[in-house]
């Protein structure tokens, strides 16, 4: 998320909203537009930004730059530096995020079935 004042409205907001129940905070740690996205994508292995970009389209630079420093701060994705030039840096899951990869498969089967009700339902 974009940096806050730390008693901002939004700011507050988030803290209560977040201590109020555990999913919640759960979704706020992995929801958004391109978060499931990136982890979905580093669920394979390792990656360089560059490939993470060309996997994700639309996603802006500067916005794929936010969404993994966030996944970082919350020790979702460990950035390695390796002292070369030029510099590569690589992008994985921690084995935190790991632990989401039943919870994956089961969004998946729930976003499958919930598609399809909508899809019967539509004119």
């Amino acid at each position: 998320m974009a940096l806050r004042k730390e008693n901002s409205t939004n700011k507050i907001n988030e803290e209560i909203i977040t201590n109020y129940c555990d999913s919640i905070y759960s979704i706020c740690k992995i929801g958004g537009r391109w978060k499931m996205m990136i982890l979905c994508e580093l669920k394979s292995g390792k990656l360089r930004f560059g490939e993470l970009k060309k996997c994700i389209p639309g996603i802006t630079e500067r916005m794929l730059t936010l969404q993994l420093r966030e996944l970082e701060k919350d020790l979702l994705v460990k950035r390695t530096v390796y002292a070369e030039v030029p510099p590569r840096v690589d992008y994985e899951l921690t084995a935190v995020a790991c632990e989401l990869f039943p919870i994956w498969d089961l969004l998946d089967l729930w976003g499958a079935k919930h598609r399809g009700l909508l899809e019967e339902k539509a004119p």
